[in-house]
């Protein structure tokens, strides 16, 4: 097995992580923050703004499984990439749409991704491709989050169905909950 990790900000991680926890070849998908200042941030101070990190999810996967170029490209059609620091009603930079490769050949994935995305988006993509930097995982509460709290959180109801919906037509056979159906 030859595990990879893939670092990515989508705005809201509790929406990205459950979107990530239900594609095939996903091994762990684990809620961070990168890309800010602070050493060890609070939710807290992340949600400030003034820390520069941004929500992130960490996706530990089987590259013989999925290929980080397709994950991109559900990132990319998972999210709205084509608006500044923000996702929906979260506002600021630690909503903003990045992605932190691991390696030069990530970094070269990313850019082809944005590229391959572009046509699919009405506006210009602004998602960033920054340094992966220091990651720091977020407070346990927030892990698997819409497995348990998050299904009597009326923001993630109303954020996570529409999400996992789409991945599940658009990307029907990368959906673990597509396959087991």
């Amino acid at each position: 097995m030859a595990s990879e990790i893939a670092t990515l900000a989508g705005g809201c991680f509790w929406c990205t992580e459950a979107v990530f926890a239900d594609v095939i070849g996903v091994e762990k998908v684990e809620s961070g923050y990168i890309g800010g200042a602070v050493e060890n941030p609070t939710y807290k101070q992340v949600c400030s703004g003034e820390t520069g990190h941004a929500e992130a999810i960490r996706v530990t996967f089987d590259a013989d499984q999925v290929r980080y170029a397709d994950l991109l490209d559900i990132f990319f059609a998972t999210h709205d990439p084509t608006t500044l620091n923000r996702q929906g009603n979260d506002v600021g930079t630690q909503y903003r749409s990045a992605i932190f490769p691991e390696t030069p050949d990530q970094r070269e994935e990313a850019q082809a991704a944005i590229e391959r995305a572009a046509a699919d988006w009405p506006n210009p993509i602004v998602t960033t491709i920054e340094p992966a930097s220091t990651w720091y995982p977020a407070e346990d509460y927030h892990q698997e989050y819409w497995e348990g709290e998050g299904q009597r959180n009326p923001y993630c109801l109303a954020v996570i169905p529409p999400k996992l919906a789409k991945l599940r037509k658009s990307f029907a056979k990368r959906s673990k909950a597509v396959e087991a159906a």
